[in-house]
């Protein structure tokens, strides 16, 4: 029986991993390969790279470090937990794994456009989905925002501070709730969308007023949050759709902590990374002492 299991390999699964094995805890990494970590081209603003780092890089140093503590690190889908007296039983493909405890750090997926050729685009930062991560690096660009709601129009305002020329690609026939107010802050309106290329290195719209091109793209067409494994349990969770937690990541379920992106809404790698070493420090105090 493992001291924790920890279910998703991005960030914050990582960092809780590494924190838990320096505590000499018993540990294990199953992950389905797709965190959203590594749809970033370069970032910013994480602590320690003033230069950037891609997500892809990040991602390889901290599943070095926590190999390097003998991390297990397995690709697979856990598809089920089932409590047990103890503990609680992981299924997947293939076999199942017990815990103590269960940390889930399964992220989000964002909505993507519809486009062809999307992954090349983000890829080449042409289509982007955190402004908070980058919209410094969007300054004065010719920036869009895809949506047809409150997010849509939240995003738009938020990258008004970065950029003169932010247009809020609308898809609804009907004008934004609050058209009037985008207008005054100078956030253009197009709508409908019909459609998106990317052209010469150039997001294009095909709108019911003509075409825009734009230098990038900011999508706000909703997530899915990866929480089911925690809510079939009943689980508590906010408005967003993000698990509810304490201060010490632990959601309404006992012996299940949460971590990343599947608890905030904000998205943000530093956030998820101070998520786990919070849920690993109080799993490690929570479980029986182990004196040598």
């Amino acid at each position: 029986m493992l001291d924790c299991l920890i279910i998703g390999g991005g960030p914050a699964g990582l960092t809780a991993a590494t924190y838990l094995a320096r505590y000499r805890r018993s540990v294990a990494v199953y992950d389905a390969g797709h965190s959203r970590a590594a749809l970033i081209p370069q970032s910013h603003n994480y602590p320690g790279f003033p230069s950037g780092v891609s997500g892809k890089e990040l991602l390889q140093r901290l599943t070095r470090q926590a190999e390097f503590y003998n991390v297990p690190l397995k690709h697979a889908i856990i598809s089920a937990l089932e409590r047990k007296e103890d503990g609680y039983r992981a299924s997947y493909e293939g076999g199942e794994v017990i815990a103590r405890r269960i940390l889930l750090a399964t992220g989000i997926v964002d909505a993507a456009p519809k486009i062809k050729g999307l992954d090349d685009a983000v890829e080449k930062g042409l289509v982007r989905y955190c402004p908070v991560c980058d919209a410094f690096e969007a300054s004065d660009k010719r920036i869009a925002v895809l949506g047809g709601g409150d997010a849509a129009i939240s995003k738009a305002k938020f990258l008004r501070d970065y950029s003169r020329d932010v247009t809020l690609l609308w898809q609804h026939g009907s004008a934004p709730p609050d058209s009037k107010a985008l207008e005054e802050a100078g956030i253009a309106i197009a709508r409908p969308v019909n459609g998106l290329e990317i052209r010469d290195q150039n997001i294009v719209a095909l709108t019911g007023e003509g075409t825009r091109s734009f230098d990038v793209l900011y999508p706000a067409l909703g997530c899915d949050v990866k929480s089911d494994l925690a809510t079939r349990l009943g689980a508590e969770t906010g408005e967003a759709g993000c698990l509810k937690v304490d201060e010490y990541q632990r959601t309404t379920v006992d012996s299940i902590y949460a971590a990343g992106d599947v608890v905030s809404d904000l998205h943000q790698i530093a956030v998820g990374t101070g998520h786990a070493a919070i849920a690993a420090t109080h799993i490690h105090k929570t479980l029986p002492a182990h004196p040598r």
